[in-house]
């Protein structure tokens, strides 16, 4: 059985259904003890700025803040791409509790040598 989770998502607000159901399954793995990462790239790394994940996506869904608490509580983790985030500009000092930016490799380093479940949206 795999113990960790990474869920990669290139997507921001832009489609805040699919930024949900990410989450829905970032949270469900890390309440259920799996050791989670989201892989933030291209536009969803403005997620992992304080004030950005807000709203809820349509009616009966979660609010994305819910959702958000949720992971960290469950200790949930956030890698940022670098190369994403200082295309737009953007200031790490903005950056939410569990984020941190890094790529492709300390991705491959936190995973390991453990079996992973992949999600991607």
């Amino acid at each position: 059985m795999a113990n960790k989770a990474v869920i990669s998502l290139t997507t921001g607000l832009e489609d805040a259904e699919k930024v949900t159901v990410a989450f829905l399954v970032a949270v469900g793995a890390a309440e259920q003890g799996r050791e989670t990462l989201v892989f933030l790239t291209k536009e969803a790394v403005r997620l992992a700025l304080d004030g950005v994940a807000v709203g809820t996506a349509c009616e009966g869904c979660p609010p994305l803040p819910s959702l958000l608490d949720r992971y960290a509580a469950a200790g949930g983790r956030y890698l940022v791409c670098p190369i994403c985030f200082d295309a737009k500009g953007l200031d790490k000092g903005d950056l939410i509790p569990g984020a941190e930016l890094g790529g492709t490799v300390p991705m491959w380093q936190w995973i390991g040598d453990d079996n992973a479940v992949t999600f991607s949206y």
